[in-house]
């Protein structure tokens, strides 16, 4: 997957994509009768709002979306809706979620924002506040990714400082377009996770694979090796150095510290490094690129909502 570094965006933003997911953010901190700067809330008839018709989430899960619409029915809307004039009606920049789940609620009217987005703009929030704030299965992110990286010319570094995650992640993810449609759809519907189909790209027959790893339940690490099996043949395996000293992974057990580096990775969203001792002990060292970064890892592994 290419990563297109140099090419200027066609769109033409005139401002980054953090800028415009803080007027995001700021707007959705606005309730209530306090305005910003740049609109105000106002309560319109939902049946004067649509959603985005390229927006990139297409699987609603349906429980949480039931859960979600309880919530709105005893609490209503915290967070406005943000929009824009589309026709005589309005068009869901950000926040589809909480509309559909008002409509559950059977809601008249939900607060939200007016703000006068192109279409490009528009586009653009649309796809990074799913990556962003919602999760979206691995192949529906990854595409997300490749509109952005191919309709508006943004970079992958760019991407990843905007969703606050690593480049290496935003690479990984773009990787599994690489897989035939039938794996894709597999993790579309939740029958594989990233990290197994993470380990198939590459190989010389996926969907076979792929059918494996369901029919007999194989594990990340193991699919990792039937891969690798099926790449370069059987693995050789070194024998381990002496000594107590960590090291990087290699010899015996390297692949099962480069899967648990991957999965570690992908939820974290961090590069991740992995050393350790012949007598089992090591350490694990996480790289981030800022402050912001630092913050959601440690809320993540508190267990705090991001």
């Amino acid at each position: 997957m290419n990563d297109i570094a140099s090419r200027r965006p066609r769109g033409g933003l005139g401002r980054g994509l953090n800028a415009l997911l803080g007027d995001v953010a700021q707007d959705e901190r606005d309730t209530g009768d306090r305005g910003s700067a740049r609109g105000s809330v106002r309560m319109i008839p939902i049946s004067a709002i649509a959603p985005h018709p390229e927006q990139p989430r297409r699987h609603f899960d349906e429980a949480a979306l039931d859960e979600l619409a309880a919530s709105v029915a005893q609490r209503g809307i915290i967070q406005p809706i943000i929009v824009r004039p589309h026709g005589q009606d309005f068009q869901i920049v950000a926040g589809e979620r909480r509309w559909r789940a008002a409509q559950r609620a059977r809601l008249h009217e939900v607060p939200v924002v007016v703000r006068d987005y192109s279409d490009s703009e528009t586009l653009q929030i649309a796809l990074l506040e799913n990556i962003q704030r919602q999760d979206l299965n691995a192949i529906e992110e990854a595409r997300a990714y490749q509109r952005l990286l191919d309709e508006f010319g943004h970079t992958q570094e760019e991407l990843a400082r905007a969703v606050h995650k690593s480049r290496s992640h935003v690479t990984n993810l773009l990787r599994l377009l690489d897989l035939p449609p039938e794996v894709q759809a597999q993790v579309v519907e939740g029958k594989l996770a990233m990290g197994h189909a993470r380990a198939l790209v590459g190989a010389a027959d996926p969907v076979s694979l792929a059918e494996q790893v369901l029919t007999q339940g194989l594990s990340v690490r193991q699919t990792e090796k039937l891969a690798s099996q099926d790449k370069h043949g059987a693995p050789t395996s070194r024998a381990p150095r002496q000594g107590s000293a960590p090291r990087p992974h290699q010899g015996t057990g390297s692949a099962d510290i480069e899967a648990l580096e991957r999965q570690l990775a992908d939820l974290l969203g961090l590069r991740v490094h992995i050393l350790f001792n012949d007598d089992g002990r090591g350490s694990i060292t996480l790289d981030y690129s800022s402050l912001e970064q630092l913050d959601m890892v440690c809320q993540r592994l508190s267990g705090e909502r991001i």
